[in-house]
């Protein structure tokens, strides 16, 4: 089969590997029709090559067919439709029982005292090929997929396999009380979809910040205010609290994690750990502080006393300090962690089958073949051509 695989800094190739073969009685093969290209791979594209071997494939947003089942596979048969979860979790384990499919205890892995393991994402992560390829295997064939009706695009369902739980979680661990008001850092695809939800469950104030300007364009479009960061600059806090009553926002949402601007020291410390020899490398991501944190350093100015910051940008090193002391004065809730995908699709499911009130069905910026995936992160990552969600048919 075609796959797309990582060979190094900015080398993503699309090549021929082996195909996916059953190996668990309750593994499914699933041929994929529809994948997305993530914020979270842009890490592997650029920061994360200390954790990732030459040919690995990427990809943790897919959805498609089911092609074969294991023969312990009672809920799935071949030709049902299906979308996958980028979490690999059993359905069964404690912590699966209680919502925390990210910390799944049959996946967890050990090695690196990380949580569940992912599809495409590291070793870190388990180092479990990825779904933007022609097929993937799928292991708790009777748990982990989503089965999704036949009918409407595929662009309908494909974002529950991340963009949509990750967007959910992220505004449910924010709390934004009715009526109250939530400040979005970044409005790439988690920080669009977390408006888009924010607004939908009751917000009555939506503030969307970027240095995009089709960013902020395509979130104006939908009614939300926005502030330009570059245009704002050190004026950014005052003009949020201007627009909610002096005080700052209930809550603020760090969409954005650790490819945030503004520090160039982090900034010089990410792409030195490019050059150096994979163990020195892992070390420093693991131990060193080399995270640029100026998203979350912003959030919790901006946000009220008393109020939340939801964290579901991706922070892939040890941290510089923290501001514990205006944390802690300012009496704030922390809350974030990898989207628990199963949680929320009892939430979502419906608002996909009943009307579009989240309007997935254009919310993909580019729909392209798979084979174009290297341009496409190349175009992604550079913020060109007004790129906020792509995604590829294999």
């Amino acid at each position: 089969m075609k796959a797309l695989t990582w060979h190094g800094r900015r080398d993503v190739r699309f090549e021929s590997v082996p195909d996916p073969e059953l190996r668990d009685p309750d593994d499914v093969i699933v041929k994929i029709t529809t994948t997305g290209l993530c914020g979270s791979d842009l890490h592997l594209y650029e920061v994360l090559g200390a954790f990732i071997d030459p040919g690995d494939i990427l990809g943790h947003e897919p959805m498609g067919i089911v092609q074969e089942v294991g023969p312990e596979v009672g809920s799935l048969k071949p030709g049902d439709r299906v979308v996958i979860p980028f979490n690999v979790s059993c359905g069964t384990c404690f912590m699966c029982e209680r919502g925390l499919q990210s910390q799944c205890e049959t996946t967890q892995v050990r090695e690196h005292g990380t949580g569940a393991s992912l599809f495409g994402y590291t070793k870190l992560y388990g180092q479990v090929p990825g779904g933007q390829a022609e097929y993937l295997r799928v292991p708790f064939g009777n748990q982990l997929p989503i089965r999704v009706p036949d009918g409407p695009s595929d662009e309908r369902f494909v974002y529950l396999s991340d963009v949509l739980p990750t967007a959910w979680q992220a505004v449910e661990y924010a709390a934004v009380p009715q009526g109250g008001s939530v400040a979005v850092l970044g409005l790439g695809p988690i920080g669009d979809m977390s408006c888009r939800i924010a607004a939908h469950r009751g917000a009555g104030t939506v503030i969307g910040i970027d240095l995009v300007p089709e960013r902020l364009e395509r979130a104006r479009r939908r009614g939300y205010h926005t502030l330009d960061l570059l245009e704002q600059g050190e004026g950014l806090t005052d003009a949020v609290r201007e627009l909610t009553g002096g005080r700052g926002p209930d809550a603020v949402i760090d969409a954005v994690g650790m490819e945030a601007h503004g520090s160039r020291v982090a900034a010089a410390a990410q792409k030195m750990t490019t050059f150096l020899p994979d163990a020195v490398a892992a070390a420093l991501m693991k131990r060193a502080g080399v995270d640029r944190l100026s998203a979350l350093y912003t959030a919790i100015d901006l946000v009220r006393r008393g109020g939340t910051v939801s964290v579901s940008g991706v922070y892939g090193g040890a941290a510089d300090p923290l501001p514990l002391l205006t944390i802690f004065d300012k009496q704030l809730t922390l809350r974030m962690g990898q989207a628990n995908v199963w949680r929320w699709v009892g939430d979502i499911l419906p608002l996909l089958t009943d009307g579009d009130p989240l309007g997935v069905d254009d919310f993909a910026t580019h729909r392209l073949p798979l084979q174009e995936a290297p341009a496409a992160y190349e175009m992604f990552q550079e913020k060109r051509d007004g790129a906020v969600k792509v995604v590829f048919t294999p």
